[in-house]
């Protein structure tokens, strides 16, 4: 039988105890450790949520009645949480059915701004943190299209909002509206290799629309919900205030529009006013950005990343290319940094210059900052300390390292604020910190250092030891007594914080009481095993056996592996492991560890490292590193005397369904395999796909060998496809799985399509994602059992 009209499913008991469940809440705390805000969301939406009006155009998907972006994944609940307190308050005068997004505290830590999603529009709400209590500030006429719609003024008593022109005029039904002509784009012979981006403009009708949702007008909106105009409307996608409050950045979208890129590449004006709204200075004009040089390391000419210093009163950067933006060209330095000190009259000044693609810079104060570099190609990247006052002063290097190379990985340096309320380098007796992972060979142990500025030589603060545990360390709260928020969870401990003193032995104090939703695997066999694939090369992967197995009589069990394949450029950086066996078990929809409890072995999160080394490039050989690691990782299994090999499936989402379906085309390890919201036929992405710079005239051979669609012919397993009927993730349009699944069909494979309604790449729906691991049940039942 071709079709099957099921209504929706749900898994097995053992499957739909674990699926159905309430997950904690989100944690934010003040600077202070006075309070949390804890943010609570549904465990899924429902298909109702995912039913509503919606329009995409210019990359963006928008419900065009609330003004919002279509897929919002919003707070329902809020609490407040006093840290010397054990109970949360619940937050008082929300309104019915919350939908709240844009959750942000105000400079001063007392107020907390958000937004609310009602049948109509969004509205503005302020929440006073000390009595836990909401008000409205607005009616349901925020423009939220094109992002945050508010922000802080620096004395926490007013928002800058973007509303709702009052002029607004209607949108157009593009099927009603007839064209009155044809679309045409045209090619001037400059190369524009651009991958295949979703949701874009195609017509004059979109264009009219686009312009009617993304337009908003600048309100001030004080604590009372007073409302006074500051700009007209116009196309607003960022505003920005110095850190002193006394300018405001704005930047706007401008014409023309374009057919082939989205919006974020439309020309843009970005322009600095003073507090009455005056104009200052037009500091950026960026004209439509179609056709940039090919490569990850590629960007367009002027400037860009511009922002304000966050430890000055009002003092732009930003980055221009030296090289041009081309990758390709030889350059001593890729970008230059330059400041602009307000109100403008002079000149911009160079700061400094990088010697690959610039990528973050993190202000200190008058005389520190750290710079980081990177190229993708050697995947380098290279800290450096600088001054910002003295361009004569060379760069010092810190770090000159492969950023794949986890275990060399220092951490990221820790902030504060300062007097302007912006994070800044957090700066103590000379030193600066960080806070690291701490993946090693022997596991991980998160750490915090202390760099001196002086010597550049690094302290170690704090360490994690535990060998029965995971910790994670989020913020250093009090640099003097030394404080440190941290999360800390076992393989059967749902993670809670803790405050942890790191310069006291043993000194740690629980804040949150999370329970755990998950009791019934919390016996399940959990092991990290590392192994080798027939290279040489190191692999690893999380083994979980069903609660109760028995690993001395080693009754043999199906097994299911769920991998993603990832790319390198030595074997080293891909050798390395960054699971940890004490981290909680957290099952959900992206994973097979649900089968723990229907009589599998899973291992979960298999390495598969694509590896290209030198000159080579790592897809040049991708199908057979694919087979290499799967023959690995279940030689491995089996040599534990745990498995029936005979009966093994393989599975993966998105670019590891890309992966499922060339395993199973191009091997016979697997009895079957579940591939969900993949691309199987690489001709669609011509110009490039997840990791692959070159395009398909550059590789042909490649991109044929790599695309399971072209070797259809060759698939013979059973195949389960799964797509999301709204896909929007550039390169996987769920026209992939519909043409393969076609082509399978058509030359005899056995295979099964499931189609899930209103879907994009990630699946939300409570009824879709129920019936989605009822389908793989079936599936795995049917073909390994």
């Amino acid at each position: 039988m071709s079709q099957e009209n099921h209504t929706y499913q749900t898994p097995p008991a053992s499957i739909m105890t674990l699926a159905d469940y309430e997950q904690a809440p989100q944690v934010s705390i003040d600077t202070k450790k006075e309070y949390m805000l804890l943010s609570y969301r549904s465990t899924y939406k429902s298909l109702n949520d995912l039913n509503q009006l919606e329009m995409s155009m210019g990359g963006l998907r928008t419900n065009p009645v609330t003004n919002i972006a279509a897929a919002t994944n919003y707070i329902n609940n809020l609490k407040v949480l006093k840290v010397s307190a054990k109970e949360p308050v619940q937050v008082s005068g929300l309104p019915a059915n919350p939908h709240i997004t844009f959750v942000t505290w105000s400079p001063d830590e007392k107020k907390i701004a958000f937004t609310n999603t009602a049948s109509k529009g969004v509205e503005l709400w302020v929440l006073d943190v000390a009595s836990a209590h909401a008000i409205r500030l607005t009616e349901p006429v925020i423009n939220a299209n094109l992002g945050n719609p508010f922000n802080w003024y620096r004395d926490s008593k007013q928002l800058l909002v973007r509303l709702l022109p009052a002029n607004r005029p209607a949108l157009i039904d593009p099927k009603q509206e007839l064209p009155k002509g044809p679309a045409i784009s045209m090619s001037d012979g400059s190369k524009s290799q651009n991958r295949t981006y979703p949701d874009l403009l195609k017509n004059s009708t979109d264009e009219v629309n686009f312009i009617t949702l993304s337009g908003s007008e600048l309100y001030k909106v004080d604590l009372t919900g007073k409302a006074e105009l500051f700009k007209a409307e116009d196309m607003y996608v960022m505003e920005s205030f110095s850190p002193d409050g006394n300018f405001l950045l704005v930047t706007s979208l401008r014409k023309p529009f374009s057919y082939i890129v989205p919006l974020n590449r439309f020309p843009q004006i970005t322009v600095v006013y003073d507090l009455k709204g005056n104009e200052v200075k037009t500091v950026n004009e960026v004209p439509l950005s179609e056709v940039l040089p090919k490569g990850f390391m590629a960007v367009r000419k002027g400037k860009r990343q511009m922002n304000w210093r966050s430890d000055q009163p009002a003092t732009l950067f930003y980055v221009e290319a030296l090289d041009g933006g081309d990758p390709q060209i030889k350059a001593d330095y890729r970008d230059a940094i330059y400041q602009w000190r307000a109100p403008f009259a002079e000149n911009p000044a160079l700061l400094a210059k990088t010697i690959q693609r610039f990528s973050n810079i993190i202000w200190g104060n008058s005389s520190i900052a750290i710079v980081q570099d990177e190229w993708y190609d050697t995947r380098n990247e290279k800290t450096y300390l600088i001054n910002p006052s003295n361009t004569n002063e060379s760069p010092k290097m810190i770090k000159d390292r492969n950023f794949q190379d986890v275990y060399s990985d220092p951490g990221n340096f820790e902030t504060w604020k300062n007097a302007y309320g912006k994070y800044v380098l957090a700066i103590e007796n000379n030193n600066l910190f960080r806070i690291g992972e701490g993946h090693t060979t022997k596991g991980q142990f998160p750490f915090i250092d202390e760099l001196n500025l002086k010597t550049l030589k690094t302290e170690r603060l704090y360490q994690s030891t535990y060998t029965d545990k995971m910790e994670e360390i989020f913020d250093i709260e009090d640099f003097k007594k030394g404080e440190a928020l941290v999360r800390i969870q076992s393989k059967n401990e749902y993670p809670n914080y803790y405050f942890r003193n790191f310069r006291q032995k043993e000194s740690l104090t629980q804040v949150t009481h999370f329970p755990n939703p998950f009791e019934s695997i919390k016996d399940v066999y959990k092991e990290v095993i590392k192994y080798k694939r027939a290279d040489g090369v190191e692999l690893s992967g999380t083994l979980y056996l069903p609660v109760g197995y028995d690993r001395s009589k080693k009754e043999k069990l199906p097994l299911l592996i769920w991998a993603y394949p990832a790319e390198y450029k030595d074997k080293n950086s891909a050798g390395q492991s960054t699971a940890n066996s004490n981290e909680f078990t957290f099952p959900y929809y992206g994973s097979f560890v649900y089968w723990v409890t229907r009589g599998y072995a899973v291992l979960d999160d298999a390495a598969f490292p694509i590896i290209g080394e030198g000159k080579t490039e790592p897809n040049d050989n991708f199908i057979e590193q694919l087979v290499s690691n799967a023959k690995a990782a279940i030689d491995a299994v089996d040599s534990l005397g745990y498995i029936n090999r005979t009966k093994v499936a393989v599975g993966g989402h998105s670019y590891g369904a890309f992966m499922t379906a060339n395993l199973l085309t191009h091997c016979n390890l697997f009895a079957c395999g579940i591939a969900r919201s993949g691309a199987y036929n690489r001709t669609l992405t011509p110009f490039g796909f997840q990791s692959e710079q070159r395009n398909y005239w550059d590789a042909p051979d490649v991109y044929n060998a790599m695309s399971p669609f072209q070797n259809a012919d060759k698939m013979k397993t059973p195949l389960l496809l799964v797509h999301g009927e709204a896909d929007n993730n550039p390169g996987t349009f769920t026209l992939q799985t519909e043409r393969y699944f076609q082509a399978l069909k058509g030359l005899g494979a056995p295979a099964r399509m499931v189609i899930l309604p209103k879907e994009q790449h990630a699946y939300v729906a409570r009824e879709n994602i129920l019936h989605l691991l009822w389908e793989q049940d079936r599936f795995l039942e049917e073909y390994l059992k």
